[in-house]
């Protein structure tokens, strides 16, 4: 009996936004927390995401922590056993199959944190969010701060005209816009097309 109340069991952590929110600053902060308990971690993020480094997951400001940069999440499933906590970064930009990766991961009893945007430019859901914070038993909505009105942000407006799903980008690419700014900047946009 005293065995069930002392077994640890994974989990799914996920922390959501737009642009500029601070969920790679938030998932830093947990992996931090987790190192500073004497917890083993492990962190991943696409290999297609080096903006700031190619080894390391970097926040806006500049906030980072060493990561393993893939191709695919498959090779996630080779953490080690004493591996406590995975952190995840950008996982919008892994597709599909990162969610049955993850629930495998809990299952085998690790603490799974994933970091993502939940919309995409267009403010459609972005890949596998949605089935992510599905599984999750805890999600975190964080807001950016709207740049043209200072309400609160949910939309990462693109500042390009390119119609790619995918542009990594910073401020000269992207802004944060509240539902109201977004939704005129979007108007504009297409009177313009």
């Amino acid at each position: 009996m005293f065995a069930e109340y002392t077994k640890k069991s994974g989990c799914v952590e996920v922390i959501c936004g737009s642009m500029f929110s601070g969920k790679t600053e938030e998932l830093i902060r947990r992996l931090k927390r987790a190192q500073f308990a004497n917890q083993k971690i492990m962190i991943f993020k696409p290999a297609v995401d080096s903006r700031y480094s190619e080894a390391d997951v970097v926040s806006h400001d500049l906030h980072s922590i060493p990561c393993t940069p893939l191709e695919s999440p498959e090779a996630m499933l080779d953490v080690p056993r004493d591996v406590q906590v995975v952190g995840i970064d950008e996982a919008q930009f892994f597709g599909e199959g990162i969610v049955g990766i993850v629930q495998r991961l809990a299952d085998a009893g690790k603490r799974v944190i994933i970091a993502g945007l939940d919309t995409d430019y267009l403010g459609k859901p972005f890949g596998p969010m949605p089935a992510l914070m599905a599984i999750a038993e805890d999600v975190q909505k964080v807001h950016a701060i709207c740049v043209r009105c200072g309400s609160l942000a949910n939309h990462s407006h693109r500042l390009s005209r390119s119609r790619q799903l995918v542009v990594l980008g910073e401020k000269d690419i992207y802004e944060p816009l509240c539902r109201e700014c977004y939704n005129r900047a979007m108007a504009e946009g297409s009177e313009e097309a």
